[in-house]
């Protein structure tokens, strides 16, 4: 199998690569500039100047598929997902979109991904030709061996970029933090995330949220927040407070090393999740801890 992979998100460029290493041989196309990612066993990396239109970086891809892949990966971002859409489009090949895990059986192509808003997982074969691809399909794995690397300008296009701003943050990127403290609903009150800044403070970790906590109740920034809509994170370390462990929440951390969860109900499907589970109520059990560490 050969693919051509598109990312315009470093991290992302890492995970494909280190998925499609296990059955294929594959050129990377990257808006990214960061030089490293000639080691991460691709048989080219091609750096993409030029103007992020999502119809150009298409034809840039669909000239480069021609020469002989059999598929395409795409990081599922803002401009991926347009970039897919538009190729699948030109060439008239079947496209599956937020794909978390993937691999070939024959000439055919089995991949999981959830639907009904993360409710289910759904194991589908198809034909499909270009897939987008999640946070979490793969591990960056460095090699010794150097890319061949090339640059290229995307065309110009009827659209022209006049200026990128992006959204302001507070600075965190929680997908990349190795600890990550989070919490839900049961936490109550706003108040109540004083004490979970300590015991954060005492782990070494990042705060995280669910849905109800960054997007309904706003007590803390989207960004901020893990879930099938939000964040997908791989903590070594992942810490759920006051959470109950619907399956929207579980899209975004089921990668996670080791899970410890602490909730008063002992019926929370949080707990068919995690490594340690501690049934108690967090008011109580989080001062306990933040007094042991």
């Amino acid at each position: 199998m050969k693919a051509l992979i598109f990312s315009d998100n470093y991290d992302m460029a890492k995970q494909i690569m280190g998925r499609a290493m296990q059955d294929s041989q594959f050129t990377l196309m990257t808006t990214e500039s960061n030089e490293d990612l000639l080691y991460f066993g691709a048989e080219k990396v091609i750096f993409l100047k030029g103007q992020p239109v999502y119809s150009c970086i298409g034809e840039t891809l669909i000239s480069e598929f021609k020469k002989g892949y059999d598929f395409i990966l795409i990081s599922s971002t803002t401009i991926g997902r347009d970039v897919a859409a538009y190729v699948s489009s030109k060439l008239n090949l079947d496209y599956m979109p937020e794909v978390f895990n993937y691999r070939f059986d024959g000439n055919k192509l089995i991949t999981k991904r959830f639907s009904l808003g993360g409710k289910v997982v759904l194991e589908e074969e198809s034909d499909a030709k270009i897939l987008t691809v999640t946070p979490g399909v793969g591990e960056g794995i460095k090699s010794e061996r150097k890319s061949l690397s090339e640059e290229l300008k995307i065309p110009d296009g009827p659209i022209k970029v006049l200026a990128i701003n992006p959204k302001q943050s507070q600075g965190v990127d929680i997908e990349k933090a190795e600890v990550i403290v989070s919490v839900g609903r049961g936490l109550g009150k706003k108040e109540g995330l004083a004490l979970i800044e300590q015991l954060a403070k005492k782990v070494k970790g990042e705060i995280a949220g669910s849905r109800p906590v960054c997007l309904d109740y706003h007590w803390l920034s989207e960004e901020r927040q893990v879930g099938y809509s939000g964040k997908k994170v791989r903590p070594k370390l992942y810490i759920a407070i006051g959470i109950s462990g619907q399956i929207q929440h579980i899209a975004g951390m089921r990668d996670s090393k080791t899970v410890i969860a602490i909730n008063k109900d002992k019926n929370a499907p949080i707990f068919q999740e995690c490594d340690l589970g501690l049934v108690a109520d967090l008011y109580k059990a989080v001062p306990k801890l933040i007094e042991m560490l």
